[in-house]
């Protein structure tokens, strides 16, 4: 009897450790689109974000991917950057930060955050709230980027620049302690690979799948609203 109560007791110890071990935040941050008014100045080949949803729908599939193979106890989060969709829809006249609300709306298992700057982004990743001890199993990011930055407003307030950005020297007020051992981490941003991935993993301890070259978010309904690579660019950790 005293066996069968040992092994009781050990079977439930195992269980609760394994569903404590999966209980983990995945994040996956979205940045703006560029504004047309901005964009209609380029030539036709150098013209970014023709439709405002780029970095939103790729977005949404990658977390649908996520959910169907991360570990039960898995949250995933969703952080979006406010003002580059406010400053949109203003130009468009449509209702673009409903549009987004909406999604988690019909996938429940999306927990939706704005952040409005750096600084609550840097928050939200060091003490996300309710996280109550969780790690960061995986971190994901599609928007604009530099070798040594991620660009969360590129040409949305000033033209062909930003004036928010996550840059390289600014890694070291992130806590790597927030990160489980061996998180996942990617961009989907262009050249983060050159300069941006090396800085991330010298200052949160994981390593950063990215881009030698530019990324493309071109007619990705082809290719199940997976962004691709433009020729000659490569994916490196």
């Amino acid at each position: 009897m005293n066996r069968l109560l040992f092994s009781a007791i050990f079977l439930l110890i195992c269980g609760l450790a394994s569903q404590a071990a999966a209980d983990t935040e995945y994040l996956i941050v979205s940045g703006g689109p560029a504004v047309r008014k901005f964009e209609d100045q380029r030539g036709p080949g150098e013209q970014h974000d023709r439709w405002w949803g780029n970095f939103i729908r790729t977005a949404r599939v990658r977390m649908q991917e996520i959910h169907k193979t991360a570990p039960a106890g898995t949250r995933i989060t969703w952080l979006v950057y406010r003002g580059g969709y406010v400053r949109r829809a203003a130009e468009e006249h449509q209702p673009l930060t409903q549009n987004i609300e909406s999604v988690p709306k019909a996938y429940p298992f999306i927990n939706l955050v704005w952040f409005r700057s750096t600084d609550e982004l840097i928050r939200y990743i060091n003490h996300g709230p309710g996280r109550r001890g969780m790690k960061i199993s995986g971190f994901e990011y599609f928007g604009h980027s530099n070798k040594y930055s991620f660009m969360f407003d590129y040409s949305s307030d000033t033209y062909a620049t930003s004036t928010a950005w996550l840059h390289e020297k600014e890694l070291g007020k992130i806590s790597g302690s927030a990160f489980a051992r061996k998180a996942y981490c990617q961009s989907w941003g262009c050249h983060t690979a050159e300069s941006f991935s090396k800085a991330w993993k010298r200052k949160t301890g994981s390593w950063m799948v990215g881009a030698i070259g530019k990324t493309d978010y071109t007619y990705m309904h082809e290719r199940n609203w997976q962004v691709g690579l433009s020729p000659g660019s490569r994916w490196v950790r």
